[in-house]
């Protein structure tokens, strides 16, 4: 079996870690081109591309996928599989070009949550549980006929990122196990649409989450908030603006959170509870949620004692309504 593999983030990295592990050979490994980063805006290599240059395998970066050079040079290459782990969509001269078809690990239980961020998606949404699905590529995205998958169970405290990293683990043995029943024949594809219609399910989408997507609604109950928090911790991270009566705003990024008793009874909806040293509550309409982890544009993240520490906030300060 040679494989191509196609990824960029950590979580793919893993996954190409545990094909090599497995013995499979991999002639080469296409990955989004460098691309610049951070404050000085040096350039960065994806973490595929670093785990296929520490392998010594040769990289594909193409801008384009559709270019015939990076086409023919795929086609070169004579894979009997390619495999695709958090990447774009490829174009069907691409996907339909190896003999044993080119497959997709996804980090959800489709058909529910396609699309590109599933676990920042199945948090928000208070799931109880998710997992790992591969399937086989065709022409819409994350739609084609499943051929494993495995379950994991969501705790109540569980973020994005550990969810991300339970799942990435997870998912190196569900990927070699995926390729060796296509090395021997015993793949049985099931239809999504049969899944759909059999099921009478409603589709959950995934969609990408932009930084708009992010600041808090705050006439959503308590355990709406709880969740969203941690849907999207530690990235995208979820945000939150107060201002003083001076009108000065901050803009909080806001990792952590925990749902207490306080609610709108004892002070108005949406005010601030705060000592002023060791806690900073928003009173919503059915209970209170108070800030543990928090980050202020231009430092690092603290503990909401840290923060309050370093910054006068009162109980005159207010949130800034969506």
């Amino acid at each position: 079996m040679r494989i191509i593999y196609f990824g960029t983030p950590e979580f793919a990295a893993s996954q190409l870690e545990a094909i090599l592990a497995a013995g499979y050979e991999v002639p080469v490994v296409v990955t989004t081109p460098d691309r610049p980063a951070g404050r000085g805006k040096q350039m960065h290599s994806s973490e595929v591309k670093e785990c296929a240059l520490k392998h010594g395998l040769p990289v594909l970066q193409p801008e384009k996928l559709k270019d015939e050079s990076f086409v023919e040079q795929l086609r070169s290459y004579k894979a009997d599989l390619f495999v695709v782990v958090a990447f774009r969509m490829l174009p069907e001269v691409i996907w339909s070009m190896p003999p044993k078809g080119t497959i997709n690990l996804h980090a959800s239980l489709l058909p529910q949550y396609r699309g590109a961020a599933p676990i920042n998606h199945a948090i928000i949404n208070g799931e109880k549980e998710t997992g790992l699905t591969t399937f086989i590529l065709d022409k819409e995205i994350d739609t084609g006929a499943m051929i494993m998958q495995e379950k994991l169970e969501i705790t109540d405290t569980m973020n994005a990122g550990e969810l991300h990293d339970a799942l990435m683990n997870m998912g190196n043995t569900v990927i070699v196990k995926t390729i060796k029943m296509i090395e021997d024949g015993r793949v049985e594809a099931l239809s999504q649409k049969s899944v759909i219609d059999k099921e009478k399910l409603v589709l959950k989408p995934a969609p990408k989450i932009f930084k708009e997507d992010c600041y808090i609604d705050w006439s959503k109950s308590g355990v709406d908030i709880y969740n969203f928090v941690r849907g999207l911790s530690p990235y995208p991270a979820a945000h939150a603006k107060i201002k003083n009566q001076s009108g000065e705003i901050l803009d909080l990024k806001i990792y952590e959170t925990v749902v207490t008793s306080n609610s709108g009874d004892n002070k108005g909806v949406f005010s601030l509870k705060t000592d002023s040293k060791t806690y900073l509550e928003v009173v919503l309409k059915d209970c209170g949620i108070r800030l543990l982890k928090i980050q202020q544009a231009g430092k690092k993240a603290m503990s909401i004692a840290e923060f309050l520490r370093g910054t006068r906030i009162s109980e005159d300060w207010q949130l800034v309504l969506k």
